[in-house]
């Protein structure tokens, strides 16, 4: 885990660094190949700069997001965004995380991809990769 992100779940109270440590191992596993880094305050996983997941700590509790989540048809990724094609998920206690449900997810993340490293670019428009 490098170390700003380590230092960033460190900053959480007990409950939440555990779950966040736990998303960090599982994110990197995961996906060996994605560079990782804080990003807008909150670690993100990345495949060829594209951001694919992260989380955040947010009042709801641990949010784990898939930015292109929406087309994972996956029904326990039920926040989905408003404007994107993100979906995450809500976690208050590491238990909650289901392993083989995230593995799938990470399968899919990297599979299904719209292309974040161009909005801007694009004036906001998204542009499906994969």
């Amino acid at each position: 885990m490098k170390p700003e992100i380590q230092t960033y779940n460190l900053s959480q109270t007990e409950t939440h660094l555990k779950i966040c440590d736990l998303l960090a191992n599982e994110l990197s596993h995961g996906l060996p190949e994605a560079e990782n880094k804080i990003w807008h305050a909150h670690p993100v996983w990345f495949l060829d700069g594209n951001p694919v997941a992260g989380y955040s700590i947010q009042k709801r509790g641990v949010r784990l997001m898939f930015w292109s989540g929406k087309d994972f048809n996956e029904s326990a990724l039920n926040v989905e965004g408003e404007k994107f094609k993100d979906a995450s998920i809500f976690y208050n206690e590491w238990e909650e995380v289901n392993l083989e449900d995230l593995q799938r997810w990470l399968e899919k993340a990297r599979d299904i991809q719209w292309d974040y490293k161009n909005l801007v670019k694009r004036k906001g428009q998204l542009e499906r990769l994969k």
